[in-house]
């Protein structure tokens, strides 16, 4: 049998509760006038979006305040503010390596990209020629498409079906990855569904998958801004990140670890910065990881990262997830008490998860819902299929083609995941007061008082 819980923890029954720890430097910038209802009415906006992306932390925004004052392109600049901005992007990658836990001998590979899709298409390239991939059909879509991309160097991709328990994912990887021809093997996993919240097995996933030879990226986007993630604990190979999902929505993202393939792989771009040496018939490549930062790097997409990395130390995430483990149970118990509502799970009530929490309501397509809730209500969540629509769809009841999505995070409070329980209920027992019509793709209220541009 296997038992999740967070990853990198102690295998025990009882967790020890953290030291407390100072959380006031975990505010959130945030409007302060709230957000207008078709009614006439302004509320506080009840952000329950943040699996989407987060909001700025304070110190981010502080960070990017002191930074951008001697912005200046980076590593061949004289100039002092060139060679100030080059010193504050490379402490932001070895703030991001303390954050990962990344290994020292042999040293991983920090690599700065645009987020996690691009991690991932820049891995899916430099993975040896032919290495089977081994993915589940449950994950982001992220994960789930850069390994049979054209540019992508996998040979075969084994996609599974979603497991039935954690055990069974454990297990259907180690099958998979016995059954699949000898040399390069790569398990990519999440560590938490970004449809359901579920933490995943990694580190039993990441164990099967070495007894096999075979080496794991682990999507993390879903698992950092809420609970430590530690490279070189977990054993993984590989993880990758967004910023926009960490409290620093600049544009940032990274993959971090094992050198070797990065460094044998072709540059992920063409350009400045990537080279050694150019001539008339040759080019020399720059060694990691310039060798994939090719172009004007995000000085300060990296800043704002590695602030979100200094402030979300383990012990704040871990106090941090006390909190919100309290506030998912109410919304979770909340929703469950409504006539009609549906929570997408794949391992049952009990599982551990992040804060996250996706649901359906019968009668209220979810579109609907969504609009009504953002337009009548001031709160804000996803409707679709969140991008992992294997997942989703098979998640969803008879007679639902998309659900709703609540995500929690730091600027989350009682009052928002209240709220939303009651515009769920007021909603099911009466219905919109509102009409809506589609526009872009979307439902809007007809007529809209609001002031949106």
């Amino acid at each position: 049998m296997t038992v999740v819980t967070p990853i990198g923890s102690a295998r025990s029954v009882r967790r020890p509760r953290p030291e407390p720890v100072d959380l006031d430097r975990c505010a959130i910038v945030a409007a302060e006038e709230g957000v207008p209802l078709v009614t006439g009415e302004h509320v506080e906006y009840a952000n329950l979006d943040y699996a989407a992306s987060a909001p700025c932390l304070t110190p981010v925004a502080d960070a990017l305040s002191a930074a951008l004052p001697y912005y200046a392109s980076v590593h061949r600049g004289a100039g002092h503010h060139s060679q100030v901005s080059t010193d504050a992007y490379e402490r932001a990658r070895r703030s991001v390596a303390r954050f990962l836990g990344v290994r020292t001998e042999p040293a991983d590979a920090v690599v700065f990209v645009r987020g996690t899709t691009d991690a991932l298409n820049l891995l899916a390239r430099s993975v040896p020629q032919g290495c089977t991939v081994v993915v589940f059909e449950s994950e982001h879509h992220a994960s789930l498409l850069p390994w049979e991309h054209p540019a992508s160097q996998a040979g075969a991709v084994i996609r599974l079906p979603l497991p039935e328990s954690p055990g069974a994912a454990v297990d259907a990887a180690r099958a998979a990855l016995a059954a699949a021809p000898r040399g390069p093997r790569l398990l990519c996993v999440t560590a938490a569904s970004n449809v359901t919240g579920e933490i995943w097995p990694v580190e039993e996933l990441v164990a099967a998958a070495h007894a096999e030879g075979a080496r794991v990226v682990v999507d993390a986007a879903q698992y950092v801004p809420h609970l430590p993630f530690h490279l070189e604990r977990t054993g993984a190979d590989y993880v990758a990140l967004s910023a926009h999902k960490l409290y620093a929505p600049f544009g940032s993202g990274v993959l971090a670890g094992r050198a070797d393939w990065l460094r044998e792989a072709v540059p992920y771009l063409s350009g400045g910065g990537a080279t050694r040496s150019v001539t008339d018939h040759d080019v020399v490549w720059n060694d990691l990881p310039a060798r994939h930062e090719a172009g004007s790097p995000n000085v300060l997409g990296a800043v704002a990262l590695a602030a979100a990395c200094d402030t979300l130390t383990p012990k704040v995430q871990e106090s941090l997830h006390i909190r919100e483990c309290a506030l998912v149970e109410r919304l979770r118990a909340g929703l469950a008490e409504i006539d009609g509502v549906h929570e997408l799970s794949l391992w049952g009530d009990e599982h551990p998860r992040v804060g996250i929490v996706s649901f359906v309501v019968d009668g209220l397509p979810a579109d609907l819902l969504a609009a009504a809730l953002s337009a009548e209500y001031g709160i804000g969540v996803r409707d679709g299929l969140f991008c992992a629509h294997p997942l989703t769809r098979h998640l969803l009841p008879e007679g639902h083609g998309q659900a709703v999505r609540a995500s929690l995070g730091i600027g989350t409070t009682w009052e928002h995941v209240d709220r939303l329980v009651g515009a769920v209920a007021d909603l099911v027992a009466h219905g919109p007061r509102w009409e809506y019509a589609e526009a872009d793709g979307r439902l809007v209220p007809v007529p809209d008082p609001r002031a949106i541009h």
